[in-house]
């Protein structure tokens, strides 16, 4: 299958009122795991890294391998870059083949979110890119220590935001944070519920770790397109190792690779079920 557009994904959830899955990776075990699960589910999915996570797994390793990934897989596959938080970064995603991209401008003021979109879209179109951007603050942190403290979307500022940049997805803010929650959160799904009313363009939900079936449901009833996880599946490759390590006398990298990938495969595919529907 080809390396697909995000854009086309988004609607292919649209029409079957489901939600494609966008799992973050870091290495090669990690992509392996994810797409012998979509094959083996036969669904579309979303490889993505975030900006952050770079200085763990560098662009120029990294990408190539996504992209390839993508373009030798069974099912259609999107490649994104989350959370982008440079239009360096951006524009050198899109230099690598990367069909989606993400800028999160949701810590600026409001207009210059905007502003910073608007180039984003217009250097995303030069290559027929996905564009995703976020309004509202997700809680948590992305990749380094920092916490941000959650501040919902309001509806109104999000239908002014999608027609004033023409971006092609929106991640809001409804409670929903990055990370392992302490605590089950309490999703504003009258807030979602709203901007699904006001606004067209697809939604997506970000922070997916931690959060039940019956809420990515609900989620996805409201107009949710594109669910991201990421949390789930590094903490399924860790304890993967740590597991493998602490059971054999003598750890062998060529047991201890397809271990990790499966325990991605595992995690994906759990999702992708509950993201379907099914």
């Amino acid at each position: 299958m080809p390396l697909v557009k995000m854009n086309d994904m988004l609607r292919w959830a649209e029409d079957n009122n489901c939600a494609v899955g966008a799992f973050s990776v870091g290495n090669m075990e990690m992509i392996i795991g994810a797409i012998k699960a979509a094959e083996e589910m036969n669904t579309p999915i979303i490889l993505q890294i975030a900006e952050k996570r770079m200085k763990q797994s560098p662009m120029h390793l990294i990408a190539p391998m996504m992209v390839s990934a993508a373009k030798n897989a069974k099912v259609p596959v999107a490649v994104h870059l989350d959370h982008g938080l440079t239009f360096e970064c951006i524009k050198t995603a899109l230099e690598y083949g990367f069909t989606s991209v993400m800028l999160d401008g949701s810590l600026l003021p409001f207009e210059e979110n905007i502003e910073l979109t608007k180039k984003v879209c217009a250097e995303a179109s030069r290559y027929g890119a996905t564009v995703e951007a976020e309004l509202g603050v997700v809680g948590g942190n992305e990749g380094d220590t920092a916490v941000h403290k959650i501040t919902c979307t309001d509806p109104e500022k999000a239908l002014e935001f999608c027609e004033k940049t023409g971006v092609d997805c929106l991640a809001v803010a409804i409670g929903n944070a990055h990370g392992n929650y302490p605590v089950l959160p309490e999703l504003r799904f009258d807030v979602l519920e709203s901007i699904y009313k006001k606004v067209s363009t697809p939604l997506v939900l970000h922070g997916g770790t931690g959060i039940t079936d019956e809420m990515f449901r609900k989620a996805i009833s409201l107009g949710i397109r594109k669910i991201n996880i990421a949390t789930a599946s590094f903490d399924a490759l860790a304890m993967s190792a740590k597991k493998y390590t602490s059971t054999v006398e003598k750890p062998d990298y060529f047991t201890l690779s397809p271990d990790m990938a499966d325990a991605v495969y595992e995690n994906v595919k759990k999702h992708i079920k509950i993201f379907l529907n099914k």
